[in-house]
């Protein structure tokens, strides 16, 4: 159970939290670190603006997640054909998962996360000051991370996305003082990140530069139109704290081009992809061989690959509660996947879920709350829509190995 915060004056709230104040082209840079889980976060925040007087406030948001702390229906706009058909399915699960820690976050500590965003936002409006949203959107940062590490790292990603869904037990001491050291998604991957540098480089060190060349940015924008600023609030999660500090201080490279390579998706590795063509090439290879030797070797072999990638296909889309015909979606396309390759076979079961099971508007309503809990991304159809997608391509990757192995095994 968690340990109720201690009772603190104001005066004691904005003492105990941690600031720099850094000078850098005639602007004082106030970095106030917060916790995204802590009420004594959100008193400082008020007291701060309250006690001093600023020009601008910053604050650790990138637009989609101002929009979606805004606006809370945000989730409404989703098309689901247009995520399904650009392959996006995957990333809006992930924002989902994150959306469903930072939720469970809320039920065990009473407050939402990111409640001291909120309390900065409202506290520049109130003041007629200017918001400025300097971090780098969350989609960017989870592909560049993901992108960053090799394929055991990237299973850690997806368990530790998984894992923050299935488990319903409080986060423990030690998460919880992670927590108050100030980072979302680096809580979220914290083993992972301690233990690979190319993880941590990309959630938490690449977004101390990237936020740091926003405020530079914006402070120099702000000059060139006349407004120039002096003091500017950054309300940061303090993990974030000690980065931004030193890269004010020491950055050299002009802001623009800075944001622009660090918001750039280095190139995927081509191996899948090649491992990929390479087991597809073998199989097909091995088909004709049989074809060779007999018609009737040959077309043994081929009904082998049509029903092990249709039926695992079929058994990806039933896994994730998916309607008789988006399963016979998949066990249609599946075997033509090397005949398309661009096209993910789970986009066909998907997008003939969304046709006959359209999401209502009570599924857009409840969607961030029937997140929170796995069993209920089977009952939400927009959540639903989403794991068929996933499970479908799945299930073909492994009929695919399994029919490769046993054309393989009939050939020799």
């Amino acid at each position: 159970m968690t340990q109720p915060e201690p009772d603190l004056s104001s005066s004691e709230i904005l003492a105990a939290q941690p600031i720099a104040r850094v000078h850098r082209d005639g602007v004082e840079y106030v970095l106030l670190g917060t916790a995204h889980v802590s009420r004594a976060s959100v008193e400082a925040v008020r007291e701060i603006l309250e006690r001093e007087s600023f020009d601008a406030v910053a604050v650790e948001l990138c637009e989609p997640r101002y929009k979606s702390m805004r606006d809370p229906e945000s989730f409404r706009n989703l098309d689901l054909f247009q995520i399904i058909r650009q392959g996006k399915a995957g990333l809006v699960a992930a924002n989902l998962a994150l959306s469903a820690f930072q939720r469970r976050l809320a039920e065990q500590f009473g407050i939402e996360p990111g409640a001291e965003m909120k309390a900065a936002i409202d506290g520049a409006e109130a003041r007629d000051l200017p918001v400025w949203l300097i971090d780098r959107e969350v989609g960017i940062t989870l592909k560049r991370a993901i992108r960053s590490v090799g394929f055991v790292d990237r299973l850690g990603i997806m368990g530790g996305l998984a894992t923050s869904l299935v488990t319903r037990e409080d986060v423990d001491e030690s998460e919880i003082e992670k927590l108050k050291e100030g980072d979302m998604l680096g809580s979220m991957f914290s083993e992972f990140a301690e233990e690979s540098p190319p993880l941590f480089e990309a959630l938490i060190s690449e977004r101390d530069r990237y936020m740091t060349a926003r405020l530079r940015e914006e402070s120099e924008q702000a000059s060139s139109a006349g407004n120039p600023v002096r003091r500017v609030l950054a309300v940061i999660g303090a993990g974030h704290l000690a980065g931004i500090e030193k890269a004010i201080e020491t950055q050299t490279e002009a802001p623009g081009p800075m944001q622009t390579s660090l918001a750039e998706l280095p190139p995927g590795s081509p191996w899948p992809k090649r491992i990929g063509f390479a087991v597809f090439a073998i199989i097909a290879v091995a088909i004709a061989v049989l074809f060779y030797q007999g018609a009737e070797s040959g077309t043994d072999a081929l009904w082998m690959w049509i029903l092990c990638t249709g039926i695992g296909a079929a058994i990806g889309t039933f896994a994730a509660g998916g309607h008789p015909l988006s399963a016979l979606a998949g066990f249609i396309v599946a075997p033509l996947k090397p005949f398309r390759p661009g096209v993910p076979v789970g986009a066909a079961s998907a997008g003939v879920e969304v046709w006959i099971h359209r999401p209502r508007v009570a599924d857009f309503d409840s969607l961030r709350d029937d997140v929170i809990h796995w069993t209920g991304w089977w009952k939400n159809r927009i959540s639903r829509t989403l794991l068929v997608f996933i499970f479908t391509n799945l299930g073909m990757m492994f009929g695919t190995w399994v029919a490769g192995f046993r054309i393989i095994k009939s050939l020799l």
